[in-house]
């Protein structure tokens, strides 16, 4: 992999025929107390470092031979903190067109996730958008976010080892959400998986990975599910993509100290 273009808000890398681009839509400050440990107390470490946590917020997108544009999780749009709301600018700076986007992959339906198909003042974003890739378990809570009502028609169920488009697949990982799901990428070079939000605050996580998160549906499954992750990534050389993970997004997952390390790409 190699790195194209940094920006503020927009990194871009090459992999083979590829480009992988990691997308900044803002960030979002949230409460300390929500990172919890294995009996669901707050984890001192992370009040310890005041009031709130700084979580990015990143986005995802693809392109390669054959291939239209994919994107993978859209940020807020304009329906939350107005620290967020800002993938427009991204693809900007990323040289992407909107309208190349014709597939969008939904980690989950969290509205950090999925509302960022409208802009902050409404207008449809991608306005060629052919398909949503959304887990069969998901399409649900997908229906309950009234404002998105026009996408519904465009949804596409899918299940784990699910094939999204040309070496893009779908996986299950549990916990977090209903039908949450990443994505796993081969360019024929490096691989890549989209992990959606099994990491919220990167710098406590990885160091300790039985920290949980406030919003996980299920703590003990969401807890096991990175675990598992971070075990099975750590030294096998795949890429690391999250919607939290700090800037730019993409990283590895290491051994480090008996639990694991994360070094964000150059």
């Amino acid at each position: 992999m190699i790195t194209t273009f940094h920006s503020n808000n927009a990194f871009r890398c090459t992999s083979g025929a590829w480009r992988v681009w990691s997308l900044s839509d803002g960030y979002i400050d949230m409460p300390a107390d929500l990172l919890r440990d294995p009996r669901n107390n707050p984890v001192p470490e992370a009040l310890q470092a005041g009031a709130s946590l700084r979580l990015s917020v990143n986005c995802f997108a693809l392109a390669g031979p054959g291939v239209d544009g994919i994107l993978i999780d859209s940020g807020a749009g304009g329906r939350l903190d107005p620290t967020m709301g800002h993938l427009e600018q991204a693809l900007a700076e990323g040289e992407i067109d909107p309208a190349s986007i014709t597939v969008f992959a939904i980690t989950h339906t969290h509205p950090d996730h999925v509302n960022g198909l409208l802009t902050p003042g409404g207008r449809v974003l991608f306005p060629n958008l052919k398909a949503i890739v959304i887990a069969e378990a998901a399409v649900e809570s997908f229906f309950a976010e009234a404002h998105l009502a026009q996408f519904r028609p465009l949804l596409k169920g899918v299940r784990d080892g699910g094939q999204v488009a040309e070496r893009l697949t779908a996986f299950d990982l549990p916990g977090h959400a209903p039908g949450h799901t990443g994505y796993a990428f081969d360019t024929g070079e490096d691989r890549f998986l989209f992990v959606g939000d099994i990491v919220h605050v990167p710098a406590l996580q990885f160091g300790n990975p039985a920290f949980t998160w406030g919003y996980d549906d299920d703590q003990s499954v969401a807890r096991a599910t990175r675990l598992k992750i971070l075990h099975d990534m750590a030294g096998s050389g795949t890429w690391i993509a999250g919607p939290h993970l700090g800037r730019p997004g993409i990283g590895r997952v290491v051994h480090k100290d008996k639990a694991y390390g994360y070094e964000p790409a150059a």
